[in-house]
């Protein structure tokens, strides 16, 4: 049974997801020359029809490659929000920034690594993944709203621990820091990051998840 098939069960929903997590999975495994209608879609075992049936040109599975990863992305750091402290729920965000890198490295690379060179995304394609990072802004302000955090603004400290949890995950991502290591070094760095805003320094003892 192929992906196709399977898919066709399920819904709409699923096709799509099968049509995108194939495209994405070629384009960074084999480069974007592999990128085309007729090799996904014997990727997936469907016909040319429905490729361009649901996203058109190819200029528009590009985009619905780059939403799709960023409609991911925002599911999971609301997926694991469990705590009432802003600050702990803070550091609850950054794990799952790594966690989701890790899950859909595929769709990581093509959100932040170029895989999609020559792409750029329409205004509404920022817009979408705007709303991402606003999950982390959003933390970050209640943090300093409740008096956890100090000395910046939310968009500031907002930024550094994105920088961080980026440049982190890539290093990890493309290989350079072992396993073993790549977990304890990111939670280090990101601590580093807030340790200059923090109010309380007790606040340093604050369990990471």
């Amino acid at each position: 049974m192929t992906a196709y098939s399977e898919a066709q069960q399920v819904g709409q929903e699923a096709v799509r997801s099968a049509i995108l997590d194939a495209a994405t999975h070629l384009l960074v495994t084999e480069g974007p020359r592999a990128l085309t209608v007729r090799r996904i879609a014997g990727e997936v075992g469907c016909s040319t029809k429905v490729i361009y049936t649901l996203f058109g040109a190819k200029e528009g599975l590009a985009e619905a490659l780059w939403l799709e990863g960023f409609a991911r992305f925002e599911r999971a750091l609301l997926a694991g929000r469990s705590a009432t402290d802003p600050l702990i729920r803070l550091n609850e965000c950054g794990a799952a920034y790594r966690a989701y890198a890790l899950a859909e490295p595929d769709y990581y690379r093509v959100m932040f690594q170029s895989a999609l060179p020559g792409f750029v995304p329409s205004p509404g394609a920022m817009a979408a993944a705007r709303r991402a990072f606003d999950i982390l802004y959003t933390d970050v302000a209640a943090c300093l709203e409740a008096g956890r955090l100090r000395g910046a603004t939310a968009q500031e400290i907002a930024d550094l621990l994105w920088m961080a949890a980026h440049g982190a995950t890539s290093l990890e991502l493309s290989g350079h820091i072992g396993a073993d290591e790549a977990e304890p070094r990111y939670l280090m760095l990101c601590a580093s990051v807030l340790h200059s805003f923090l109010s309380d320094p007790r606040d340093e003892r604050t369990p990471p998840p």
